[in-house]
């Protein structure tokens, strides 16, 4: 009987493979498993700070919505955008045009915040200018990858107030 002479062939046939095709792969699945997560906590984020917004008293800097929102953030990898202001927040509310049927920026003519007379009828709140800059991406030292803005608009429900006008912030 006579014996071949192994050369090492396949493992040099792995160990390139698993080096150009295998641990690549496995890297960018996990990156994108990381933007998908953060991507699906900011759209959640976005709809809990709309919700919040339609069921809380109307203020003309939204101070009340913006404080609610940088003190729940969900758990994400770039969570501290959020509660340091790195990334934007904006809330916008609206006023319906009886006549036309279209949304106008809204502004209360009493100028009282937080009251029953002065209540919008929509509410949109939008996180803009957001980065993905952790983890993987920061490992290797890849460009920051921009999310589009996300924005969820509800209308306004009781907007703070109590069947006898009563207001809470």
């Amino acid at each position: 009987m006579k014996r071949t002479r192994r050369s090492g062939q396949a493992s040099v046939e792995f160990a390139l493979l698993y080096g150009a095709v295998i641990l690549p792969l496995t890297f960018m699945l996990v990156f994108v498993s990381e933007m998908l997560w953060v991507w699906h906590s900011v759209v959640d984020f976005t709809r809990d700070g709309a919700n919040y917004a339609a069921t809380h008293c109307w203020m003309g800097d939204a101070t009340n919505v913006t404080k609610y929102m940088t003190t729940h953030v969900p758990r994400m990898v770039d969570m501290d955008k959020f509660q340091n202001g790195e990334a934007g927040l904006e809330v916008s509310y609206f006023s319906l045009d009886p006549a036309t049927g279209q949304l106008a920026p809204f502004s209360c003519a009493s100028g009282a915040d937080c009251s029953a007379s002065c209540v919008p009828d929509a509410v949109t709140v939008s996180v803009t200018s957001y980065q993905f800059t952790k983890g993987l991406s920061t490992f290797f030292r890849l460009a920051p990858v921009t999310i589009p803005p996300f924005a969820t608009s509800m209308p306004m429900q009781s907007a703070g107030c109590d069947e006898s006008g009563n207001c809470l912030p």
